[in-house]
C-alpha cells in the first residue's frame, strides 16, 4: 500500500525511481492492490511506438463502474459522492450518496438498454453540469457503451460532426440550461445538429429549465418517465481492460477535431492514482474542480478520478460570475472546499475585480489549490497563492492534455516545494524528454526544447476514432519512438519543468526563439493588463515580428494608450530582452477563447497575418463575438 499515497519528497523520488526502472512491477502493483477486476491480467504491458501500439493489462477483466460505485457501498455508501450546486444559489445544493448515485447509474443503465443500446454503441451527452451529466457518463460505462460527452456550448455544427464522426446511436440531452443570468435552448441546437446525422436513433431529454421544447415523435423522450420505470438493480458489463471507456474530441490545431479514444483499465488505473497523490485527497476532504465534464478535466477529476477514490464531489452548474464574483469563494465557505482546481483563465478574471471580495469569505478549509488548462502566469500565481490559499494551500500548477488522460507533470501538495510558472516534476512513472530541431535529446539541467514522453503510462489515448494513421502523424511520427506533445518546455537547474507554450507558439524573430509565453507573463506584470495574447506576423527583416493583443483592467481603459503600449515593451525589454519588444499592440475588450479557457492563438495569428478569410467555425468559441471587433481594430 506504500506507493499510492506519497507523503514526502524522499518517498516521491524513491517511488519515482522505482516507476520508472520497473514500470510493469510499479504499475502492477497499484493495479493490483487498489482496484477490483472481474479477472487479472494476462501481461501488464505491451507497446510499439512506431505502430503506434499500447496496451496496458491485457486480458484483465473489469467495470470501471463496479470501481467507482459498487465498492464503497458496504463500508461508504451513505456519503455523499456528489455535491450538486446549482446555477442560482438559491436553489438548495443537492448531496447525492454512494448509495443513491449507484441507484440512479443502474436506473440510466437499464433505460439505455431498453432504447436498445449495447456493448460498444456510441452515445453522445449533451448536456449542463446536472447530476444526470455524472449518471450519463457512468451508465453508459456501466454497460460497456462508449460515451462522447460534447461540451453543452458547442454550436449544433460542432455538435452534429462529432456525432458524426463516431455515428452515434443517441443523443442525452435536456430542454435547456442555465448559464449566469441566460438560459440556452440545447433541444432546439440538437434538433438542428440532426437535420445532418443519420445514424441517432433516440434523443432522451432531462428536464432542467422548463421551458416549451418540440418533441419528435418515434425518436425524442422525456428522461425522467423512463427513469421512474426502471430497475435500480443491474449487473456491471464485464470489459476487457482495451475496450474503449469513451471518446472525447479535441480541436486539431489543423481540420476537423481528434476524437481521442481511452480505454478502461490503464485510464481507470491513471485517473485515480493521479487524483489521490496530485491533490493529496484523504477521507473527509471536499475536492471541487470546477471544469466542466465536457472536457479531459471533467472526466478524470470531477467524474473518474474521485470516484475511484470514495472522494466527494462538487458539480457546479453556473459561472464564476453569476450572481457576482464572490461565487467561487461562497461555494467553498459553503461546502468546506479542502482541494479547489480551477483554471487560469478564471483566476484572471477574479483577480481582475480585487481581493476585497474575497475577505468576507472564510476560505480556511482550503488545503490545496489546483491550477489546470495552461501554464498559469507569474501575478495570477502570486494573486491566488496570496489571497485565496492565504500562503498555507500549495498551488499545484498541472500540466497534461486530453491525449495523455491525466496529469503529467506537477508538485505533488506538502511534498515537492513549488515555484511559479512550473509544473516542476514528472508525475510517478512519466519519462519526459526535450529534444531540439535535430531530433537529439537534450541531456541535463537548464535545458529548452520539445517536450515529449520516453514511455507509455496507461491513462494514455490509444488512438484517434475511426483514424489511427492520424494518431501516428500527429503524436509519433516527429521524434522516433517517443510521444510529441506539441508543447515546448525549459528545465531548471534543480529539473523542474516549465512549460513554455505551444511549439507553435514558439516564435522565431530574427534567428531567436521566442516562446509566447514568457513573453505575456511581462506583459501581465503590467498593473493596467488584464490579459495578454502574443502572435508572430511575417516580417521584412525579422522573418517574423511580435503582434500583441492586450485586454486592460477596467482602470486601465482611460490610460493613453501610446503611452500604455511603451510601457509594456519597456517591462518586456526589462523582463526578457529588447529583441522580444511588440512591432504591434492591439487593445481589445476580450481575447477569443475556447470553452475550457484556452486562448485561441491560431485565430489572433491570422488576423495579424491579414489572413480572415479561413478563419474555421468560431461558433464554439466562449465569446465569438469578440472575433470580429478584433479583426475591425486590426493594426
Amino acid at each position: 500500500m506504500s506507493n499510492y499515497h506519497i507523503k514526502h519528497l524522499e518517498e516521491y523520488y524513491q517511488v519515482y525511481r522505482k516507476s520508472i526502472r520497473e514500470p510493469e512491477n510499479f504499475w502492477e502493483e497499484i493495479a493490483g492492490e487498489h482496484f477490483l477486476w472481474r479477472k487479472k491480467w494476462d501481461n501488464v504491458l505491451s507497446w510499439d511506438f512506431k505502430k503506434p501500439e499500447v496496451k496496458w493489462f491485457e486480458g484483465a477483466k473489469l467495470n470501471i463502474t463496479e470501481n467507482c460505485l459498487d465498492r464503497h457501498l458496504a463500508t461508504r455508501g451513505d456519503k455523499t459522492a456528489i455535491i450538486f450546486e446549482p446555477n442560482n444559489p438559491n436553489e438548495p445544493a443537492e448531496h447525492i450518496t454512494y448509495w443513491q448515485l449507484y441507484k440512479r447509474v443502474n436506473k440510466f443503465a437499464n433505460v439505455l438498454k431498453s432504447q436498445g443500446i449495447e456493448k460498444g454503441d456510441r452515445v453522445c451527452i449533451y448536456l449542463p453540469m446536472i447530476p444526470e451529466l455524472a449518471v450519463a457518463v457512468l451508465a453508459c460505462a456501466r454497460i460497456g457503451a462508449i460515451h462522447s460527452v460534447v461540451f453543452a456550448g458547442f454550436s449544433s455544427t460542432a455538435l452534429a460532426t462529432r456525432i458524426n464522426d463516431s455515428n452515434c446511436k443517441m443523443v442525452v440531452t435536456s430542454d435547456g440550461s442555465y448559464r449566469g443570468a441566460k438560459t440556452i435552448d440545447l433541444k432546439g441546437i440538437v434538433d438542428e445538429a440532426l437535420e445532418q446525422c443519420d445514424s441517432v436513433k433516440t434523443v432522451l431529454v432531462a428536464k432542467r429549465i422548463n421551458s416549451e421544447i418540440s418533441m419528435k415523435s418515434g425518436r425524442d423522450y422525456w428522461l425522467q418517465p423512463l427513469l421512474d420505470e426502471a430497475s435500480d438493480e443491474g449487473k456491471a458489463e464485464v470489459m476487457n481492460a482495451e475496450d474503449p471507456l469513451f471518446i472525447l474530441y479535441t480541436s486539431g490545431s489543423t481540420g476537423k477535431p481528434k476524437g481521442m479514444v481511452h480505454t478502461t483499465g490503464g485510464y481507470m488505473v491513471y485517473s485515480a492514482y493521479t487524483f489521490k497523490n496530485a491533490f493529496q485527497y484523504r477521507d473527509g476532504d471536499v475536492y471541487w474542480c470546477t471544469a466542466d465534464i465536457g472536457w479531459i478535466t471533467g472526466h478524470s477529476y470531477i467524474v473518474y478520478g474521485p470516484l475511484a477514490n470514495g472522494a466527494t464531489t462538487v458539480m457546479f452548474e453556473g459561472v464564476p460570475s453569476y450572481p457576482d464574483f464572490g461565487r467561487f469563494w461562497e461555494i467553498i465557505q459553503k461546502h468546506k472546499v479542502t482541494q479547489f482546481y480551477t483554471a487560469p483563465t478564471a483566476i484572471r478574471a477574479l483577480a481582475k475585480h480585487g481581493a476585497e471580495l474575497i475577505e468576507s469569505f472564510d476560505l480556511s478549509s482550503l488545503k490545496v489549490l489546483g491550477s489546470v488548462g495552461e501554464p498559469i502566469n507569474e501575478e495570477a500565481w502570486h494573486w491566488y497563492n496570496d489571497n485565496v490559499g492565504k500562503r498555507k494551500s500549495p498551488i499545484v500548477d498541472t500540466w497534461w492534455q486530453t491525449e495523455t488522460g491525466g496529469i503529467m507533470i506537477t508538485p505533488i501538495p506538502y511534498v515537492t516545494p513549488t515555484k511559479p510558472t512550473y509544473a516542476t516534476l514528472p508525475f510517478i512513472g512519466i519519462q519526459p524528454a526535450l529534444m531540439d530541431e535535430k531530433g537529439e535529446e537534450l541531456k541535463g539541467n537548464q535545458v529548452e526544447g520539445r517536450l515529449c514522453i520516453k514511455f507509455p503510462w496507461p491513462g494514455m489515448a490509444r488512438t484517434i476514432w475511426g483514424n489511427h494513421d492520424r494518431y501516428r502523424d500527429t503524436y509519433f511520427s516527429a521524434y522516433e519512438d517517443k510521444y510529441f506533445t506539441g508543447d515546448g518546455a525549459l528545465r531548471d537547474e534543480v529539473g523542474y519543468y516549465r512549460i513554455t507554450g505551444r511549439v507553435d507558439d514558439v516564435i522565431i524573430v530574427s534567428g531567436h526563439n521566442l516562446g509566447t509565453a514568457p513573453i505575456e507573463d511581462a506583459i501581465n506584470e503590467h498593473p493596467a493588463v488584464a490579459e495578454s495574447a502574443i502572435v508572430g506576423f511575417p516580417h521584412d527583416v525579422k522573418g517574423n515580428a511580435l503582434y500583441g493583443y492586450i485586454t486592460l483592467k477596467d482602470e486601465g481603459e482611460s490610460r493613453d494608450q501610446n503611452n500604455l503600449r511603451k510601457e509594456i515593451n519597456h517591462l518586456i525589454s526589462e523582463r526578457i530582452g529588447p529583441i522580444a519588444k511588440l512591432d504591434k499592440i492591439q487593445f481589445t475588450t476580450g481575447l477569443p477563447k475556447t470553452r475550457s479557457g484556452k486562448i485561441m492563438r491560431r485565430i489572433l495569428r491570422k488576423i495579424a497575418e491579414k489572413n480572415t478569410d479561413s478563419l474555421g467555425d468560431t461558433s464554439t468559441l466562449l465569446n465569438p463575438d469578440c472575433v470580429q471587433e478584433i479583426i475591425d481594430n486590426a493594426l
